[in-house]
């Protein structure tokens, strides 16, 4: 996967949320997760900068010593300018990378994984936010796609979206005994 990818997942974030940004995100759980819709959407942001910085800084054994603070007075419009921002930086250094970059993310991550990981966090917590602010909408499959190939190699045939939602234990999968727990193979080497 590639950074435009993480481009067209976090547009696609922004698309879908924008309209709904006038609501109180804390006061809505984000789907089954225990975390409000506000602190969901941190969450995203955080984790599209912490990959940005695994791919710019190349550690070998752990995850960068920084965190992202998003101030507490945060309207949910600015914690999605955020998750944009941070989106780019990803995207970036994923486009500036060498192919043969590696960063840790539990284990030997080359730029693409990193790419995958972050547009996997993007869609599977817009889904969760969507659930918990009542919105209909579902990720696109072709982004699900190219998740599951990259991250879930192992996942079962079928739609795309349902498949990706109920490897990250977000949905029921026919056939298929309810998902509790999951690793996300991003590691090459």
């Amino acid at each position: 996967m590639d950074g435009g990818e993480v481009d067209q997942a976090v547009t696609e974030m922004v698309r879908t949320l924008t309209p709904h940004v006038s609501r109180d995100w804390r006061e809505h759980r984000a789907g089954t997760l225990e975390w409000s819709c506000w602190t969901t959407a941190v969450h995203v942001a955080h984790d599209l900068l912490a990959y940005a910085g695994q791919v710019a800084a190349r550690p070998t054994d752990a995850y960068l010593p920084f965190d992202l603070v998003v101030r507490d007075d945060a309207a949910p419009r600015d914690v999605l300018a955020v998750v944009t921002a941070c989106g780019r930086l990803l995207s970036d250094a994923v486009g500036a990378a060498d192919p043969a970059t590696r960063g840790w993310h539990w284990g030997a991550t080359d730029p693409g994984g990193f790419a995958a990981l972050g547009v996997n966090e993007t869609l599977v917590h817009t889904w969760d936010i969507t659930q918990g602010l009542g919105i209909d909408w579902r990720p696109p499959a072709e982004l699900c796609a190219a998740v599951l190939a990259r991250l879930f190699p192992q996942a079962p045939a079928g739609d795309p979206v349902d498949v990706l939602l109920w490897c990250t234990g977000r949905a029921e999968l026919a056939g298929h005994p309810r998902v509790t727990s999951w690793v996300l193979k991003a590691a090459v080497d």
